[in-house]
């Protein structure tokens, strides 16, 4: 076997030829850091290779296996997120804010990771702290997509899901708070799993949201997602949205037949109320064919438009995010790139009945499933893609941000276990996306199905024409203009939030703001302030927010 096809084997397949002793963990880290030395310069996929540290821990695994351990992930090569702390190596979350910061200690995901003995291979570019877009205005430049280098790979793991589907790792973990894990996964082509609120503690992750904040898995195949969230899964001490459940019934997928299930199929969230790209549109007709000459009965329903699930969504993350870094906003906003601060700083427009309200409503949201719970056992529904050029950049402002809700929305409000699939290509050779939910905590379930899927379909054998030597196009870097419609009302309610806020913007700064406002005001209007008083919100900072075991 070449190193080329070694890179591209599935973490489970790569971990029991290392237990067997075809290869030794070193040889495959050194195939793996070569191809990032290689092929990472088209890609940027990474911010910072741990060349020493992945051959040291590589050697450790070795002496490992030679002792007689056989652990699921000794030895298989991954990277991170550049939202983990890992200690003694720098953690940026891409920001400028945070270009010097390398943490003491290790995320706890991280601290799994290395008693299982995976290596790790780097940390990952990413969107500034999960959040803006691919900008150029930082410290290093956004990933770019290994099927078409001229074209990015999503939400805001971005290197990770370049990083697996061109492979440069085995997997990856990314964090997912409104689709972050699935919408790489969905453009780039691998699979993306984000799991049951809760099943995956949070310690040590740069935090963007406490109410929506996921970690999960970016793979190769269902079954590697399984393997790696059997790994880090299970009760977090220092995260207090941590479920007290272990990890125990999360099991290998094994099945290739869905007879007996049934199928829920959301198509008005991607048909009426986004309209996504025809492409995509057909190819997920085509996968519903599949998963119902795989048995399962499968039938159309519908809950409530995209939009209001988004509002919810919106007004908690963004407020807990700005809540985050008002200090540093106030401080060093020229810090932060122009995509984070056009939509970050809009949050200082909410107010903590807005809030309140948004996760009043998320309850409702929540409870409004269980029903649908009893008729169904899972749910399917549109992806992503194909993935955009890289120009597209420069629209990336206020009205994009605030008016298209992403397809990964409905479960980032829920809690629900949704995983992410490829399902086709366009006629230009990028990926399309299809996404697979279930029940909270049924995240078994939902591997099953997907898995189920893969098998009958191959497309994770699929391999983008990435090749040494490739030249990546070149990209018009600047930043489009703020389109401020200048509403004397908005202004002035602008200007005192930032007043209240403790701001000090730039002309241009509050043109972002300005911008962003025309379309966030509106957004607060969409979530409902007429529920009885006695409908609670939903917990944010309680372990098992979703109820009691079933």
């Amino acid at each position: 076997m070449n190193a080329q096809d070694l890179c591209f084997l599935p973490a489970t397949e790569l971990a029991r030829r290392i237990r067997a002793g075809e290869f030794s963990a070193l040889e495959v880290t050194d195939s793996f850091l070569s191809r990032i030395a290689s092929l990472d310069n088209q890609l940027h996929s990474y911010i910072t290779v741990t060349s020493e540290l992945a051959r040291a821990q590589a050697q450790e695994a070795d002496r490992r296996r030679a002792r007689g351990e056989h652990g699921p992930l000794l030895g298989v090569p991954y990277g991170l997120k550049d939202m983990f702390e890992t200690a003694g190596v720098l953690t940026t979350a891409h920001s400028r804010v945070l270009r010097n910061h390398v943490p003491a200690h290790d995320a706890h995901t991280v601290t799994r990771l290395k008693q299982a003995g995976a290596v790790l291979l780097g940390k990952h570019a990413c969107h500034e702290f999960a959040h803006g877009g691919p900008s150029f205005d930082l410290p290093w430049p956004p990933a770019r997509n290994p099927w078409n280098t001229g074209h990015y790979t999503g939400s805001s793991s971005t290197g990770s899901g370049a990083a697996v589907a061109g492979g440069l790792c085995s997997f990856a973990l990314g964090t997912d708070t409104g689709g972050s894990v699935r919408t790489p996964a969905w453009m780039c082509g691998v699979v993306g799993f984000k799991p049951t609120f809760g099943r995956v503690g949070r310690t040590g992750v740069i935090p963007f949201s406490s109410s929506c904040d996921h970690v999960g898995p970016l793979t190769r195949t269902v079954a590697d997602a399984a393997l790696v969230l059997r790994t880090i899964g299970g009760p977090d001490p220092g995260d207090p949205g941590s479920s007290p459940r272990g990890i125990e019934d999360v099991r290998p997928p094994t099945r290739t037949d869905l007879r007996g299930l049934r199928l829920g199929v959301l198509r008005h969230h991607w048909q009426e109320d986004m309209r996504v790209n025809p492409e995509l549109s057909a190819a997920v007709d085509t996968a519903i064919a599949v998963l119902r000459e795989l048995g399962a009965k499968v039938e159309d329903v519908r809950v409530r438009p995209l939009h209001e699930y988004y509002a919810v969504r919106i007004l908690l993350t963004e407020s807990e995010l700005f809540a985050r870094h008002q200090h540093h906003l106030k401080t060093q906003a020229s810090d932060y790139g122009e995509h984070f601060l056009g939509r970050t700083l809009a949050a200082a427009l909410f107010t903590s009945s807005d809030y309140l309200a948004a996760q009043r409503e998320r309850r409702r949201m929540i409870e409004e499933f269980t029903p649908l719970h009893e008729r169904f056992d899972a749910f399917v529904m549109a992806g992503s893609g194909p993935a955009p050029r890289m120009d597209a950049h420069r629209s990336i402002g206020a009205k994009q941000k605030w008016s298209s809700p992403s397809m990964g929305t409905l479960c980032s409000v829920t809690g629900a276990p949704a995983l992410a699939l490829p399902c086709g290509l366009s006629s230009a050779g990028l990926p399309l996306g299809l996404q697979i939910a279930g029940r909270h905590f049924d995240d078994t379930r939902v591997l099953e199905i997907g898995h189920a899927y893969e098998q009958a379909t191959g497309w994770w054998q699929r391999r983008p024409p990435l090749e040494s030597g490739g030249v990546s196009p070149e990209v018009d870097e600047g930043h489009a203009e703020p389109e401020v419609q200048d509403d004397p009302q908005v202004r002035s309610q602008v200007e005192a939030a930032v007043r209240h806020a403790g701001l000090e913007l730039t002309d241009r700064q509050l043109a972002l703001l300005l911008e962003s406002a025309t379309h966030a005001l509106p957004m607060v209007r969409r979530v409902r302030r007429d529920l009885p008083w006695e409908q609670e919100p939903a917990a944010v900072f309680r372990a098992d927010p979703f109820g009691p075991p079933p």
